[in-house]
């Protein structure tokens, strides 16, 4: 269980933060004697099983209105579900992308059609989507894609490549940022979203393994891939300003502060025994436990700003950069702790562990915008450019 949960700077509603008994008794049970490295790969890891199961106890879409499967609760209540998820290191993966960012997507900007179709699936755990986004040659620079969608006698005809795209060989659905008019130094102009069923004929999902042995991220390749007329989602050309609200969805929640947390509390349950107590490793949880409780009142602020159908666009960027330094500093200071000491005194797990998330934590400032844009968007948000 992590430490971050006992420290409380920011207030969640009682009647959301009463929740959190429901789930912590569920994942006790479900996640006992999940080995740490294992619990260490939470959000990229696939398990449908489970994430059907979140889905009958009403768990997933739990803000999207009864309608359309939810339960209409505020985003507190999901920011209790998810810190809980990724404390115990849930295997939540599957419906990740769809819960966080891709159902809130649709209920803002899709026709009524499209959310009677797509979101009651994702409420249930049984529709699992990734992003397509980024590209060769454009990386976090999303305003240079080249994808395109043309109109279309049956609708709109589909070419192009995503990269760095989560879990999509897992995936039924993607909503692509792709260019519908004009060229890439258009900039920002004429883009818009669309979904793919990613069965469709032309759409082929190749994975990437990672220096882990890991396969969570994948190439997209589309070629001539027929789209219906209802797969624009909402205005044609309207897509930046679409995918900077859905972004702030995807930067701002507990996941840019929980990556390394199953190797943080690991850490910590072997400095609480004689033999790991050091006066070194007691300065060293002091220190990051210090960053992890104001970027957690951080978050908790910026989804009351979402409970009021705000786009805290900048504010997210600043969690997500600021919350990316501390996951990373995690496993780095874990390290030269650890190599300091004998090594038959340090538990192999922890080891284990370790050696995991410090062939990931570099990917943690690329997933969600690199640092270069997210400071750029912060400095235009404080009028510095």
């Amino acid at each position: 269980m992590s430490q971050i949960d006992s420290l409380n700077p920011s207030a969640i509603p009682a009647q959301d933060e009463a929740l959190r008994q429901d789930v912590r008794a569920f994942l006790t049970e479900a996640m006992r004697g999940v080995p740490a490295h294992v619990r260490a790969r939470s959000w990229s890891g696939y398990d449908p099983e489970f994430s059907r199961e979140l889905g009958r106890r009403g768990w997933l879409g739990i803000t999207f209105p009864p309608a359309y499967g939810g339960a209409g609760r505020s985003a507190f209540a999901r920011y209790v579900l998810v810190e809980e998820f990724l404390n115990f290191g849930a295997p939540v993966g599957s419906h990740w992308i769809a819960d966080r960012q891709s159902g809130p997507l649709l209920l803002k900007y899709g026709t009524e059609a499209q959310k009677q179709r797509y979101l009651p699936p994702i409420c249930r755990g049984e529709a699992f989507y990734c992003i397509g986004m980024s590209e060769p040659g454009a990386g976090s620079d999303l305003a240079s894609v080249r994808t395109r969608a043309v109109p279309h006698e049956s609708g709109w005809l589909l070419n192009g490549q995503k990269i760095w795209t989560t879990n999509a060989h897992n995936c039924h659905f993607m909503i692509a940022l792709v260019r519908t008019s004009g060229e890439a130094t258009d900039r920002q102009k004429g883009l818009s979203q669309v979904i793919v069923d990613l069965s469709l004929p032309g759409v082929r999902v190749r994975p990437i393994v990672d220096q882990s042995g890991d396969s969570h991220f994948c190439e997209v390749f589309f070629e001539n891939v027929q789209l219906g007329p209802d797969a624009l989602v909402g205005d044609e050309g309207g897509g930046w300003d679409q995918v900077t609200a859905e972004l702030a969805f995807e930067r701002s929640g507990p996941e840019r502060l929980f990556s390394s947390i199953a190797l943080f509390d690991e850490w910590l349950a072997y400095v609480r025994t004689p033999q790991g107590r050091t006066p070194q490793a007691q300065r060293l949880a002091g220190k990051i436990l210090s960053q992890l409780a104001p970027l957690r009142a951080m978050s908790v602020a910026i989804t009351e700003k979402l409970t009021r159908g705000e786009s805290p666009v900048v504010e997210a960027a600043l969690v997500k950069d600021l919350g990316t330094g501390v996951e990373q500093l995690i496993p780095a200071a874990i390290a030269d702790d650890l190599f300091s000491r004998d090594a038959a005194d340090v538990p192999a797990e922890l080891l284990n562990t370790l050696n995991y998330i410090t062939q990931v934590a570099p990917s943690y400032s690329l997933r969600g915008g690199t640092r270069d844009i997210l400071r750029g968007m912060i400095a235009r948000g404080l009028g510095l450019r």
